[in-house]
């Protein structure tokens, strides 16, 4: 009996694990330099994004400050011809990520999705990957894996973006003190949150 019990632990491990490693984590450091076209807008932020195309889970987190211009969307884009580097269609819900932040210059958000589910992407973006959710996954995941995917804020200043950052799988460079410092409290709650999630 205990060895059938060992065998059923062990094949939960190996399951366990083999669900967590289809799980791929992406951050970015947003700011108005890396628009395009590049802007001067002093604001930034920090995102965090977790994706299982096996499980059909897309975790998001995101902390921003000191836009010069009041929010009006947010959503992640995808995918550009060349990585780090161009514009793309969005491939998120439209408009916006649900229950974003509006009307304000900083704060943070938190949402995870059902990428199964098609009221997860841009309609555009479904149609373009076959018109199935399994479609958009697959080049979502290429994407990001690629470093062809960006996290873009817009604001009633920048319409088209006021500060984005390009998802990669390294970790981002860590800003200058000062300019850490501008977002207060946020992104280090943020990143805090985010360690401890990847962790459990």
């Amino acid at each position: 009996m205990n060895q059938r019990i060992r065998n059923c632990a062990a094949a939960a491990g190996l399951l366990f694990t083999a669900m967590t490693a289809s799980a791929a984590n992406y951050t970015a450091m947003l700011t108005g330099p890396k628009e395009a076209p590049p802007n001067s807008s002093t604001g930034m932020g920090a995102a965090f994004v977790k994706f299982d195309a096996a499980s059909h889970v897309l975790e998001v987190d995101v902390a921003f400050g000191g836009l010069l211009g009041t929010t009006t969307a947010a959503h992640i884009h995808c995918c550009t011809d060349t990585p780090n580097t161009g514009t793309a269609g969005i491939a998120t819900e439209t408009p916006t990520f649900g229950g974003f932040p509006l009307g304000v210059t900083s704060g943070a958000y938190s949402n995870t999705y059902n990428t199964s589910l098609a009221a997860s992407w841009n309609p555009a973006f479904l149609s373009s990957h076959g018109g199935t959710t399994a479609g958009a996954e697959s080049a979502f995941a290429a994407g990001l894996a690629s470093g062809a995917a960006y996290l873009n804020i817009h604001s009633s200043l920048y319409p088209t973006g006021e500060i984005r950052g390009f998802l990669t799988g390294a970790a981002p460079p860590v800003p200058e003190p000062a300019s850490f410092a501008m977002l207060g409290l946020g992104v280090p709650a943020m990143l805090l949150v985010a360690r401890r999630r990847r962790k459990a």
